[in-house]
């Protein structure tokens, strides 16, 4: 929906007023009526309407229309304000008769049938904006698009289609109409017509690497693997030297078993700067995965993470360090971590995983360093002052560890495991303390609640 500048408007107004009025006048003419007053009192009033439309004053600008249409109801841009103030209002009948008002008056003004637009749309009168958008494409071929969002609202999906093929000849695909189209076919569930359009795409421009990309993804979703590789071999056969190619290549060589050409295909994947960190990420968990289960392929993990883009996503590095931590490679495993958070401060999965490493890796210092930070951020997660409370027993800080426990005793929730850990690490503070009886009782507590689970 088109929305006019204040200023455009207005120079739209004065085109709306009859050109009569604007004829000359004789000023040394002495005046034999009223004429001059009313034309006074009119423009008066038509000005408070737009001032007070201006400032939002919704009603008052109409009271003011009012009082115009009372002086001259022969101008339509009385008519098109007040539609316009209705509208802003939320009253869709007064706007809607206002507006036809004002085209009846001047029929095909391109103004008033898009606000006329507008009020269908909001009152979902879907049969009178399709017939009102039909009239707007003449002024603007633009409006065509907003036809096929309106076909595909009434359930016409033929016709929304016609229209977007219609689109995409005269100026060229784009992703609004591309969503458009696939709405259609998912409602429809066409896949066969989606695959077709996107063949054809392909055929009329094999430079295109993104039609490629699409129309393999089409082919895996419904099932046909062996289309999807013929059109992954043929896009390699157009364009020899495409990187983005193996996006879809180290997939299907990672089912047929071709190992080494996969890993090639991942490390392209993964060292090419114009591929998206969305899609590198899905890579580098396929990587990680297949390593997983193929651990002699390891130094070629290292090996591509090492050289890959130093512009990695936080979530890629948590992937890493996910395979380090599962082939207990601790110390590597928090260096991805680490590089994770300095990618997302404020990534919580990073900041636990990296204390729970620490404690392993017995660097109580830091951990009540950067558990204290995290506090700041986060000051209602329990686990945070249990891995506080651990690092300063483990530093013998048993007043530290106890007003850490103690406090995040009050946010835990409905975790009998976790109350356990708490209740150990304060039996363990207090005997630290030298308060033997607090620590004992902390102990039956926490045996207590392992005893139940």
């Amino acid at each position: 929906m088109k929305k006019q500048l204040y200023i455009l408007i207005l120079f739209i107004g004065i085109g709306l007023i009859p050109q009569n009025s604007f004829a000359q006048v004789d000023f040394n003419k002495p005046p034999d009526d009223d004429l001059g007053n009313v034309e006074d009192e009119y423009q008066e009033f038509f000005f408070e309407a737009l001032k007070q439309k201006g400032i939002e004053n919704y009603q008052r600008a109409i009271d003011a229309l009012q009082k115009c249409l009372n002086l001259d109801s022969k101008k339509p841009i009385i008519y098109f304000e007040l539609g316009k103030n209705y509208k802003l209002l939320e009253n869709y009948e007064s706007a809607e008769a206002n507006l036809l008002k004002a085209e009846s008056m001047q029929p095909d003004n391109e103004w008033i049938l898009d606000e006329l637009y507008d009020v269908y749309a909001k009152e979902g009168d879907l049969d009178n904006a399709i017939k009102t958008v039909k009239k707007l494409v003449d002024f603007h071929p633009d409006y065509k698009q907003d036809l096929a969002s309106l076909y595909i609202r009434k359930g016409n999906y033929q016709e929304a289609l016609s229209l977007l093929d219609e689109l995409d000849e005269e100026l060229g695909t784009n992703e609004v109409r591309d969503t458009m189209r696939n709405d259609i076919y998912d409602l429809t569930g066409n896949s066969e017509d989606r695959i077709e359009n996107l063949e054809q795409r392909v055929a009329n421009n094999p430079n295109n690497e993104q039609n490629y990309l699409r129309l393999i993804y089409r082919y895996s979703q419904s099932g046909n693997s062996k289309k999807a590789y013929e059109a992954a071999q043929n896009w390699l056969t157009q364009k020899p030297d495409s990187r983005l190619v193996h996006l879809a290549l180290y997939k299907f060589y990672l089912d047929e078993g071709e190992t080494e050409k996969a890993i090639n295909s991942m490390k392209i994947v993964l060292n090419t700067p114009e591929i998206d960190g969305e899609a590198k990420t899905k890579v580098l968990k396929d990587f990680v995965n297949f390593v997983s289960k193929n651990p002699q392929y390891e130094k070629d993990l290292i090996e591509v993470t090492a050289q890959a883009d130093v512009n990695t996503t936080a979530e890629e590095a948590i992937n890493l360090g996910q395979y380090y931590l599962k082939s207990g490679d601790k110390v590597k495993a928090l260096q991805s971590f680490e590089d994770a958070l300095n990618k997302e401060p404020d990534n919580f999965t990073a900041i636990k995983t990296i204390l729970l490493l620490k404690i392993d890796l017995n660097q109580f210092e830091e951990v009540v360093l950067q558990s204290n930070s995290a506090l700041e951020l986060y000051p209602a997660q329990p686990i945070l002052y249990l891995l506080n409370g651990v690092a300063n027993n483990k530093l013998n800080k048993p007043k530290a560890a106890i007003d850490s426990l103690e406090m995040g005793l009050d946010f835990l929730i409905d975790d009998p495991k976790m109350e356990a850990d708490f209740y150990s690490q304060l039996s363990e503070a207090y005997k630290l303390d030298n308060n033997i009886s607090q620590s004992q009782a902390f102990a039956k507590k926490a045996q207590a609640l392992k005893a139940q689970n």
